[in-house]
């Protein structure tokens, strides 16, 4: 079942929807300064961001526009698609029905110009020229440097240094959209050169690769920051992608039990779950929330909720969120998007709440899954999105021993046409499970700051 082609674009979401308004009072805390220990306001965020960007952060709207020329862009690939896997439930041979909001089909293949579309105008309209931003397995560098080249803008690209070299054709693709693309950690800001200073082989991390384009930002004054997670605005951008999801429920008459997506720094689980995640709230509806991370860097399950750095170099202010420190460098695994030491703290709000769970997986499991999919559905995953493949595929097992017939619906956040790689390696037998790194992880959470 293909329905897209029942939410034309008149009936497109023409706002973004802000959870904030309807979280439970107190279950949210403000960024700290890491010196005074006091709250930070929106003016510690200007040397990066600009003010309509940094508004957003910190809005008490439940709703907020997106601007038509965001929207005129945002039509050359939305609506998406919302699928039935149909086939996949045969194979299974579940009661359950699973839907998938395909977010491939966009330029960048993957949900993330969303918001770097939306992130490209507000710099424009601030007068920047140049955006410096961070990638991990290259989704997001991709997508921003897209979104420059549509406003006229420069744009610069950390690439972590392993994915830098896992995902060539990823480098090909932002540098075909004019973008000046960097192995990180590099020797052109003073975080990079600290970095290989110890350790010249360092395999990069998002926490590094942030911490050189922050850098970037606050030392070039038509220079602003982007980032591709983790943060409120970048969340509150991609709620487009539930609102979407809800109308093309609505037509299909179904709604769903369990709403599933993967977990790096938070933004494409959120897209698609926050919409929904506000019935829940208003007690309308009994969803049941699960995100699914790596087990190699599980900033959910094994994290602790503590205010910690958003960056190795301790550059950011202080966020209460999930997090493994903020010196830890995950394991080369190839979901390199889901490589990141901390969470949003909006999602890490909700899964204190107890709004939501989260579950970690080995990546030859995901992998595994990964196939599966593609060879029912026909759509070869991102290995990112295989994570939330494995989740529905065993809650849809789950269903199928107790026969429950409930919908699932799962965000499949972008294509693995890039990973083909990492997919050789998986069908040749070479792709191997990294241990959960529990000494590393110790050690860099015994310097998380002592915030409370």
């Amino acid at each position: 079942m293909f329905i897209k082609t029942l939410l034309n674009e008149d009936r497109m979401p023409t706002s973004w929807y802000n959870i904030v308004p309807d979280m439970p009072e107190g279950s949210l805390k403000p960024p700290l300064h890491p010196a005074t220990g006091e709250p930070v306001g929106p003016d510690a965020l200007e040397p990066l961001f600009p003010m309509s960007i940094i508004m957003q952060e910190v809005s008490p709207e439940r709703h907020i526009d997106i601007p038509e020329e965001v929207q005129e862009i945002y039509k050359l690939w939305r609506p998406t698609p919302l699928i039935r896997a149909m086939r996949l439930e045969r194979a299974l041979d579940t009661p359950a029905k699973i839907y998938f909001k395909y977010e491939g089909v966009s330029p960048a293949g993957s949900h993330k110009p969303n918001t770097a579309i939306a992130q490209a105008y507000f710099n424009r309209e601030a007068g920047i020229k140049r955006i410096a931003t961070e990638t991990g397995a290259g989704q997001w560098g991709s997508s921003m440097a897209l979104a420059t080249e549509m406003f006229g803008l420069e744009c610069t690209v950390y690439m972590v240094k392993v994915s830098y070299d896992q995902k060539p054709y990823r480098r090909i693709m932002m540098e075909v959209w004019g973008a000046e693309v960097l192995a990180s950690p590099t020797d052109r800001t003073n975080s990079g050169r600290k970095i290989l200073e110890d350790d010249p082989e360092s395999p990069g991390s998002l926490g590094i690769a942030i911490s050189e384009a922050s850098e970037d930002a606050a030392t070039h004054d038509d220079c602003n920051y982007s980032l591709g997670s983790v943060l409120n605005h970048v969340l509150l951008h991609q709620t487009v992608v539930g609102e979407e999801c809800r109308l093309q429920m609505e037509m299909a008459g179904e709604y769903p039990d369990i709403v599933i997506g993967c977990i790096g720094g938070g933004s494409n689980y959120a897209g698609l779950a926050f919409p929904f995640m506000r019935d829940k709230l208003s007690g309308e509806k009994e969803i049941e929330f699960l995100a699914a991370e790596p087990s190699s860097c599980p900033t959910v399950t094994k994290g602790a909720y503590t205010y910690d750095f958003g960056d190795t170099l301790c550059s950011t202010p202080l966020f209460l969120m999930h997090t493994l420190g903020h010196d830890f460098i995950p394991p080369g695994i190839h979901a390199g998007g889901l490589r990141y030491h901390a969470m949003a703290p909006l999602i890490s709000a909700v899964v204190n709440q107890g709004l939501m769970d989260a579950v970690a997986y080995n990546q030859t499991e995901v992998f595994e899954a990964g196939v599966s999919f593609a060879r029912a559905e026909g759509i070869i995953p991102a290995p990112e999105s295989s994570h939330a493949i494995k989740a529905t595929i065993d809650k849809a097992l789950q269903c199928k021993e107790k026969g429950e017939e409930k919908i699932i619906l799962f965000n499949l956040s972008g294509h693995g046409h890039f990973d083909m790689s990492a997919y050789d390696q998986f069908l040749s037998g070479n792709l191997v499970d990294y241990a959960y790194p529990e000494e590393k992880i110790r050690e860099s959470m015994a310097k998380i700051p002592k915030m409370g």
